[in-house]
């Protein structure tokens, strides 16, 4: 096939759309053959199990820093496979599963299906058979999908009690002989900057999107993103290749402002982004709600959201799992930064089911941040806070420790540049969702050394 004066516009579309895809299917990738920070390789239909709390060596975009991880990536090519629960005795835990176009489409754990023991039985989207008394089937919009699983840790001491659970959480394909069939691979002779472009062929013909984004999909062929067979992306002219990388360039602008400016209603600099993982409108299984109030009926705001939220924050949760909010600014609507310090006044603190946290990562990267004190995250279940007189609780946000004892005691350290902050609320309440509970704006305190 060949590709003859790519659109600017055209180019972006793709990238926007293509982006969720080869951006997790890349993550995945990580997962089975190098691992990522404490979750250790583990191959397909595997649990990855990390067994201590999140730090700056995981490199994982907004990583939490509440629970641990155990980590599976499904492939169905294998046909069926088995998933045993244990019973937690009402410990908070969930197991996602994300797409590989990263679609939320089932839920297992805590608010799904509750702590008690359970087996579940994973099938391919065509699988047609039955299961046994007792097993919930959950259907797999695509073969390859995550099991991103998350366990409440109160502390060090309760991490045993946890490496147990994550032990007893099993994955058993009923054929034991299959071997899974993997990623389709990229043609080694496309130029490492038409990488992207190779990648959404590959893996969107591999694993169709939506029936809804199939139009959208043929609309690209003129990019060669639908072409079957030899890569188009080998052997092309000079300029045709130069407006490819460029249009490539604005693409990753144009996803950029999306992810800053977003679409999510703001409140005292706070971006409630409650309802940025809603766009999957299609595949509800177990746990996942199929509900109006959690769905993008937009179709362009949709394919946006969609690249902004892997970008941002891949593998979030819908908002009545968990629901985020995050903040580059402070009360003057200027850009947060380690050279300034500041307060967070929660009066009350969130109203919630299970637990909440504010997370500190840094800007651009999305990572945890190293500090002297080992603490990435601030809650309600943080030992030590002191809480005010009125049962307030006020946060100190700065890159020195404070001098004084009660901020010390409820100081989350800031990277020495910018920063964003972020909120996690599990099982939130409806105050929260219906924005009846107003968050504060982030209050400098001072203008730090060498600011004006």
């Amino acid at each position: 096939m060949n590709i003859i004066d790519p659109q600017p516009g055209q180019i972006t579309q793709a990238y926007l759309y293509g982006f969720p895809l080869v951006f997790n299917l890349d993550q995945v990738t990580r997962y089975v053959t190098d691992g990522v920070g404490a979750n250790p390789a583990a191959p397909f239909n595997t649990f990855s199990h990390a067994r201590a709390l999140a730090g700056p060596a995981d490199t994982f975009v907004t990583i939490n820093n509440d629970t641990v991880y155990s980590m599976a990536q499904i492939d169905l090519s294998v046909g069926p496979v088995a998933l045993h629960v244990p019973d937690t005795g009402g410990r908070y835990y969930v197991l996602q599963f994300v797409s590989a176009w990263t679609d939320n489409f089932a839920y297992v754990g805590h608010r799904a299906t509750g702590t008690g023991e359970g087996e579940f039985l994973l099938v391919p989207p065509t699988w047609s058979g039955t299961a046994d008394a007792g097993t919930t089937v959950i259907r797999f919009p695509t073969l390859v999908a995550s099991i991103v699983g998350r366990w409440a840790v109160a502390s060090d001491d309760d991490l045993p009690v946890v490496h147990a659970l994550q032990d007893a959480t099993t994955l058993t394909p009923l054929d034991p002989d299959a071997t899974p069939a993997g990623l389709a691979v990229p043609d080694t002779g496309v130029p490492e900057e038409l990488a992207f472009f190779e990648k959404l062929r590959i893996w969107s013909q591999q694993f169709p999107p939506a029936e809804r984004d199939e139009p959208l999909q043929q609309s690209l062929a003129p990019l060669g993103l639908t072409a079957e067979g030899p890569s188009p992306y080998v052997g092309l002219a000079a300029d045709v290749t130069a407006a490819l990388v460029s249009g490539l360039a604005s693409a990753k602008e144009a996803l950029h402002s999306a992810l800053v400016s977003g679409h999510s209603p703001e409140v005292n600099g706070w971006k409630l982004t409650f309802h940025a993982f809603d766009y999957n409108l299609d595949f509800f299984e177990v746990g996942a709600l199929d509900d109006d109030r959690f769905k993008i009926d937009d179709p362009k705001l949709r394919i946006v959201e969609r690249a902004a939220a892997a970008i941002g924050g891949l593998w979030g949760n819908h908002p009545y799992e968990a629901a985020y909010i995050m903040t580059y600014v402070d009360d003057r609507g200027e850009q947060l930064t380690g050279a300034r310090t500041y307060t967070l006044r929660l009066d009350p603190p969130p109203p919630v089911r299970a637990f909440w946290s504010i997370t500190m990562y840094s800007v651009p990267d999305f990572y945890l941040v190293e500090n002297p004190l080992g603490r990435y995250s601030l809650g309600d279940r943080t030992p030590g806070v002191i809480l005010d007189d009125d049962g307030a609780l006020t946060i100190t946000i700065s890159h020195e420790k404070p001098e004084d004892a009660k901020a010390a005691a409820n100081w989350l350290p800031s990277p020495a540049g910018d920063f964003r902050p972020v909120m996690r609320m599990y099982e939130p309440d409806s105050a929260v969702l219906d924005q009846s509970y107003v968050f504060p704006a982030i209050t400098r305190v001072d203008s730090g050394p060498g600011s004006a």
